[in-house]
């Protein structure tokens, strides 16, 4: 979402709150944190990976019978919390401890455990999605994390209009640093490869403050960044994708009118004005793929800019097909320079970033 100092809305010590977020996201973060990737903490690198089953390297994972996607989501809390997500072709329960049950198919929402031993049955509403999940004896009611039907994003009401809150941004100064910092380059992505795609969500209205932050929908690097995606998103295309970009260099001032829109008690979703973002020295990027072949974008576990714990670089949850996506951008990122933010699969910084100073320059100030 907003680019904090590692990740791109969380910064040091925040913790997940987001309304919609049941408690049983917060179990998720407890569990995930002895992965190294607690949303309290600024984290890049790799942590341990679950032991759940990988995808194949090479080729996608065929998606599972539409049947299952209703069923696909969080359930309970404490220590009866549970994912239900799909691994080669099998639906599988995943626990607190991030251990997985797999589950045998008896009927459209019944199942057992590989061993027979507990009975598994779904309810579903007349959409065909489940509300809650019987466990044996356990009713387990469905946490409604991600976002609504009908909707990618998950929303903030801003304390105050973004337009006047955009004319004292832009009359604020960016914190001072000692530097010294390598000279500005801002290169357009589009510029470098023009089969490049953009989705700039804060140049519309679909993004978390629910209207326009920015001004023109543009994506802007320093140049070893850019080009090491233009070399990312030409090695994609031998499996089939390319790169769709949500997000890239970010003025210091829209840094500010997030942080000064967002409600005290949801500071933690922003990035704080007083320490800049990675996103504010154009050496942070926020992007997915795309299917070469529809020119559409591919399901990851979860929806961009989502402040849930589906929003981890190792969430647990959603389709073997949805993950295999997830890590082969990755691995296409990591290979070109970049780090990933554990906190967000679509957050990724350029080994150059500290080479930067905070920047402040508004899009139609850079040449094209």
């Amino acid at each position: 979402m907003l680019g904090g100092p590692g990740c791109r809305g969380r910064a040091p010590g925040a913790r997940l709150r987001w309304p919609a977020v049941a408690v049983g996201a917060a179990t998720l973060l407890s569990a995930l944190s002895t992965l190294g990737c607690a949303r309290g903490a600024v984290a890049t690198g790799t942590p341990p990976r679950p032991a759940i089953p990988e995808a194949s390297a090479t080729s996608p994972p065929a998606p599972p019978p539409s049947r299952w996607l209703g069923l696909l989501g969080e359930y309970g809390d404490g220590a009866a919390w549970r994912v239900v997500a799909e691994y080669d072709g099998k639906l599988r329960l995943v626990d607190t401890a991030l251990r997985v049950t797999p589950l045998t198919e008896r009927g459209e929402s019944e199942f057992v455990t590989d061993s027979g031993a507990v009975r598994v049955r779904f309810t579903r509403d007349a959409g065909g999605r489940a509300t809650e999940l019987l466990l044996g004896d356990t009713r387990l009611a469905r946490n409604f994390i991600e976002p609504g039907p009908g909707t990618n994003q998950l929303r903030v009401t801003p304390v105050r209009s973004v337009d006047s809150l955009r004319t004292e941004a832009l009359a604020a100064s960016p914190p001072a640093e000692a530097g010294p910092f390598a000279p500005d380059d801002l290169v357009e992505l589009v510029t470098l490869d023009p089969t490049i795609k953009l989705d700039i969500r804060y140049a519309t209205t679909n993004n978390f403050l629910g209207t326009r932050v920015y001004e023109e929908a543009r994506a802007f690097l320093q140049r070893p960044a850019a080009d090491a995606v233009v070399r990312a998103h030409r090695a994609l295309r031998s499996s089939g994708y390319g790169l769709l970009i949500h997000d890239g260099y970010r003025p210091w001032y829209v840094t500010k009118i997030f942080w000064d829109a967002v409600p005290a008690d949801t500071k933690w979703l922003v990035a704080d004005p007083s320490q800049g973002s990675r996103h504010n020295r154009g050496a942070a990027v926020d992007l997915t793929l795309y299917d070469l072949a529809t020119g559409q974008p591919v399901e990851m576990p979860s929806t961009y800019d989502e402040s849930t714990g589906r929003a981890y670089a190792e969430y647990p949850g959603g389709t073997a097909r949805q993950r295999w996506h997830r890590a082969l951008l990755r691995r296409a990122m990591e290979a070109e320079g970049f780090r990933f933010n554990a906190h967000e699969w679509w957050h990724f910084d350029h080994s150059t970033w500290r080479s930067y100073g905070i920047g402040n320059v508004p899009f139609h100030r850079i040449a094209r």
